[in-house]
């Protein structure tokens, strides 16, 4: 396979699945919420775990907005499509660095989680061929780290806003590449 005709594949995965802005959106509520919680009079580790709770609501609150957009999940004529399944999964074996921070270090759970969040955005620069998440990989991952060593545990909050706010700009920056795709394709047929 050619180098072309593999780009010619992440660009019909990224109009088809409009760059993953029902995740990224989806995303950018739950961490609001979560915000919320993390202002709550509860000790640390229970403000952790209502984390986790909150969290599980990603994938219904994902599957809404796929159909308010209209985004297929699935494209069988492209052999890429599983591939993102797989990058989403490998987020999973980070999991084991939520648990540790959840018993050793509940103060600090809310920062390990959204690096985590935001480092698995990495590999759906080159899935999508949208450099937007690459940069907000980074700005995530380094931000949230930097507030978690600069701000006092009274105001971790502040790190899930970051994360909602810095979601929700990736969204329209994905959001305007997915339509620039469309608007090259539909020259190019």
């Amino acid at each position: 396979m050619t180098k072309e005709a593999l780009d010619k594949l992440r660009v019909r995965l990224s109009i088809k699945f409009k760059n993953g802005i029902n995740f990224t959106l989806a995303g950018g509520i739950i961490w609001l919420l979560i915000a919320y919680v993390w202002t709550l009079k509860f000790n640390s580790y229970d403000k952790s775990v209502i984390t986790f709770m909150v969290g599980a609501l990603l994938l219904p609150l994902a599957l809404l907005f796929s159909r308010l957009f209209k985004i297929t999940w699935k494209d069988p004529s492209n052999p890429l499509q599983p591939l993102g399944l797989w990058l989403n999964l490998a987020q999973l074996f980070y999991f084991p660095f939520l648990i540790f921070a959840l018993v050793k270090f509940p103060d600090y759970f809310v920062m390990v989680y959204a690096i985590i969040t935001g480092a698995h955005f990495f590999p759906y620069a080159w899935f999508y061929k949208a450099n937007a998440y690459a940069i907000f990989a980074g700005i995530i991952a380094i931000g949230t780290m930097l507030c978690g060593l600069l701000l006092p545990i009274n105001m971790m909050f502040i790190i899930p806003m970051f994360v909602s706010i810095s979601l929700i700009v990736l969204t329209v920056l994905l959001f305007f590449d997915t339509k620039k795709k469309q608007l090259l394709q539909n020259k190019e047929q």
